[in-house]
């Protein structure tokens, strides 16, 4: 059976990081997802946002590894928000009590679109 892979990637702009992920997040990797969000908190990133579009599977090891970084971020001033989760992993993040950690996302009640009525028919 081969060893899960994941794949970091690192975005700056100023104070702000952007991390990638892309693979699975399980106790063979979530080291490599600990230490790149501790290097951001080292290099006085204030704000890291962590893209999970990319993300096949996330364990219990994965979620600790952003529930620390969280607790460290927050306690020097600073901010990690997860983006683009699954909707499993959303649940999994929602159900576990850990839901501040997602970026909000704005849901809008979209209007609903009428439905053109044909000529001489019954609405």
């Amino acid at each position: 059976m081969p060893l899960p892979q994941l794949n970091v990637y690192r975005h700056d702009r100023g104070t702000r990081a952007l991390i990638t992920l892309a693979g699975e997040i399980d106790l063979a990797t979530a080291p490599q997802v600990s230490e790149a969000l501790a290097a951001c908190l080292c290099d006085g990133v204030r704000s890291i946002d962590v893209d999970l579009t990319a993300v096949t599977f996330c364990d219990a090891s994965g979620l600790n590894a952003f529930l620390m970084t969280s607790r460290l971020a927050t306690g020097a001033g600073r901010t990690l928000r997860l983006h683009h989760p699954s909707p499993t992993m959303a649940r999994v993040i929602e159900i576990t009590g850990c839901g501040f950690l997602l970026h909000p996302v704005r849901t809008g009640r979209a209007r609903p679109r009428r439905i053109p009525v044909a000529s001489g028919g019954a609405p």
